[in-house]
């Protein structure tokens, strides 16, 4: 005489359709991670022209003219993060005053002062105000109560304009810019902001 089929309990079929969606996440993470990647090149980088007060758009190259390759006057010296409010551009510069890297950034819509800071807290990535995943986030200020730091998304990709009203303080990059950036700027690395 057959035995009748036994039935599984509830919680096995739980448990088994949350293990095979775990698996198929990671598959298309790993898999994600290994397909193109936008490089700085390629990202939208943000108009050396453009004025504080808008969002850029234009995608010129990277120390597109001599002027821009150059460590602002205004910027002190010794080893430092030097970050124009103007040309939305920070540079690298080493204890010699001489610049390791520059690049173009996306401002946030809240700006910190002009002046000299330090860096004070890193984290290795969270998600930002505007909800996008980041990495490399590097905090030296605050202003109004919203803090500011130099970050990268962890897809590369440039942030959308802020919702009207939206009050964000990230300073983003390029992924292989946010990279260098997180290398340089230890905690207590010196940050000057020009206009």
């Amino acid at each position: 005489m057959p035995v009748p089929a036994r039935r599984l309990p509830s919680w096995v079929w739980v448990t088994s359709l949350t293990a095979g969606a775990i698996a198929a996440v990671v598959f298309l993470t790993v898999r994600a991670e290994q397909g193109p990647h936008p490089t700085a090149s390629a990202a939208h980088r943000p108009s050396a022209s453009a004025s504080a007060g808008t969002r850029p758009s234009a995608s010129p190259k990277p120390s597109q003219t001599p002027k821009a390759a150059q460590v602002p006057d205004s910027s002190g010296t010794g080893r430092r993060i030097v970050y124009s409010l103007g040309q939305h551009r920070v540079w690298l510069v080493d204890a010699d005053d001489t610049a390791r890297r520059t690049f173009t950034v996306w401002p946030g819509t809240v700006n910190p002062a002009v002046g000299s800071f330090t860096v004070s807290l890193r984290k290795d990535a969270t998600t930002g105000s505007d909800g996008v995943a980041i990495e490399h986030i590097v905090y030296f200020s605050a202003t109004s109560g919203v803090n500011i730091a130099f970050s990268n998304a962890v897809d590369g990709a440039s942030p959308p304009p802020a919702a009207a009203g939206t009050q964000t303080g990230g300073i983003r990059m390029a992924k292989a810019d946010g990279t260098a950036l997180w290398a340089f700027g230890e905690t207590g690395t010196k940050v000057r902001v020009v206009e």
